[in-house]
């Protein structure tokens, strides 16, 4: 037997599945694909998590459109964070172009252009299927760990969660949150200190600096309602392929607060919902999370722990986590020893740096006799890449260099008018892009301050009032004193007895 037909039969019986696979493309020995030898991961596998790295323009982007593709294809409902605005064009076929059809007849695998159903999503001010999340639903643990407070101001918000729930005053909004913070130290103070002990001004002007920061970053478009429901995400269309949701998130690269708080609202919500799987046959939804160094470049050590543990714990609710990041080091330890699927595209060495990243990525994939690893990585073309995966025993499969399948749809995004008339003819931007402001902390707070000082500014005037009275009472009263003795004056001086007594005193002084 050749070196070559040794290397299908390893790959061949490495990938080889029972039951539901998904096809990425065909192996490559010395450079070259070989026929017949296919790459497949079993859909039983895919709530294992995922990573998908390599240097930018490698073909990370149409890795995820053929990943997604094939995911929607078998009735799997996909979530994709769209950082670049890259994934539109998947909601419409492609075009058969020669350089396709070729690639295709070296793999050995047939070639057919597909539209897939789509959801155009935001959670910014572009346009889109509108997410969002209420204070309340976050919770005072995870909204505490969003805004990295220490142990003290998380306890100021455990307080203000508890005094809400307690009263059944919505916490919707970050204005509705700031409200009950100002009046937890202001007009409520004392019902506060009563029940809950004293609240340091010190420590809710902490947190409010740091709501500020979230709000600078737009965070006030995210939180509200209507809230985002969990089964909106999970829809399959009438031909049986599950939804691809699509957030469109290209005016927040910058801001990666709001990125971080987002994904993890979602995660947590979505691990919240889902019931447990089990050891499912099938995902029951796969998120692919691009430029996943965005999350966690800024993140505390308790937001990475949060993350670390929905990850860990989110698979068995049968859903799969996918992070696409250029380098495999963006992604923390702890968290990258959760994933199943490596996909890893070439990686480009211009400096030493490079070159030692490059070999620690090298450790990270099986040893194989077929592959200098660290050598095959920077020799890599565009659109093939290292695959390694989990059998349906859970055992990795053999790593292989793959040629992967071309993507059924368009290989470019929707233009603008497309853009339009998919959102527009969405069910889900009529149910959720009506804005909704309904009487929460905000009204229900600000009314109870309100009243509290136009009762304080009653009883002043009545206590001014009273003084202004005592004050005319004791003029008029010292006003009286002054006419009795007065009177009696006059009245000692036109007296007969006075006037007889002063005339005898006269005439004696006259008569000396």
């Amino acid at each position: 037997m050749s070196r070559t037909e040794d290397f299908s039969k390893h790959i061949v019986d490495g990938y080889t599945c029972k039951g539901d696979f998904i096809t990425l493309g065909g192996a490559i020995l010395d450079g070259e694909p070989v026929a017949n030898t296919h790459v497949t991961i079993p859909l039983k596998t895919l709530n294992r998590h995922g990573l998908i790295a390599g240097a930018t323009g490698t073909g990370k982007t149409k890795t995820i459109q053929v990943l997604s593709e094939q995911l929607s294809q078998n009735g799997i409902p996909v979530l994709m964070m769209d950082i670049k605005g890259d994934f539109s064009g998947i909601a419409v076929p492609g075009e058969e172009k020669s350089f396709i059809t070729e690639r295709h007849a070296k793999i050995t695998l047939p070639y057919e252009t597909k539209g897939f159903p789509v959801e155009l999503m935001t959670i910014s001010e572009q346009n889109g299927v509108r997410l969002r999340a209420t204070v309340s639903e976050f919770g005072p643990v995870l909204f505490s760990r969003i805004l990295d407070l220490n142990d003290t101001q998380s306890g100021v918000v455990s307080v203000i969660f508890k005094y809400c729930d307690d009263r059944q005053i919505p916490l919707l909004d970050l204005k509705d949150f700031k409200k009950a913070l100002q009046y937890s130290t202001e007009e409520g103070k004392e019902e506060f200190e009563k029940e809950y002990g004293r609240i340091s001004t010190s420590s809710t002007g902490s947190i409010l600096r740091k709501i500020i920061e979230l709000e600078q970053q737009g965070a006030e478009l995210f939180f509200g309602e209507k809230s985002f429901e969990v089964d909106d995400l999970m829809r399959i269309d009438q031909n049986g392929n599950g939804y691809i949701n699509i957030i469109r998130l290209t005016d927040i690269q910058d801001r990666p607060k709001l990125f971080s708080t987002f994904m993890l609202s979602l995660l947590a919500e979505i691990y919240n919902t889902m019931p447990e799987q089990g050891d499912a046959g099938r995902p029951e939804l796969v998120i692919f999370i691009d430029e996943a160094h965005l999350i966690f470049d800024q993140a505390s050590k308790a937001l990475l722990d949060q993350i670390e543990t929905i990850v860990k714990l989110i698979r068995s609710k049968g859903i799969g986590v996918y992070f696409i990041t250029q380098n495999p080091m963006d992604v923390p330890s702890s968290v990258l020893a959760q994933l199943g699927l490596k996909i890893q595209h070439a990686l480009r060495a211009f400096t030493a740096n490079d070159r030692k990243a490059i070999k620690e990525t090298s450790q990270n994939y099986p040893i194989s006799e077929y592959y200098k690893t660290d050598e095959v990585l920077t020799s890599l073309g565009i659109g093939e890449a290292f695959v390694t995966a989990l059998n349906e025993k859970g055992i990795p499969t053999p790593l292989a260099a793959t040629m992967l399948r071309a993507p059924m749809s368009r290989m470019d995004v929707l233009t603008e008018p497309e853009i339009n008339e998919c959102i527009a003819k969405s069910k889900l931007t009529r149910k959720y892009n009506e804005v909704i402001d309904r009487e929460s902390a905000y009204e229900i707070l600000g009314k109870k301050m309100e009243e509290a000082q136009a009762a304080a500014e009653k009883e002043a005037a009545q206590k001014e009032k009273e003084k202004e009275a005592k004050k005319a009472s004791s003029s008029r009263r010292s006003s009286s004193t002054t006419n009795t003795v007065t009177k009696g004056v006059v009245k000692v001086l036109t007296s007969a007895t006075f006037i007889r007594g002063a005339m005898g005193v006269l005439m004696k002084m006259l008569k000396k």
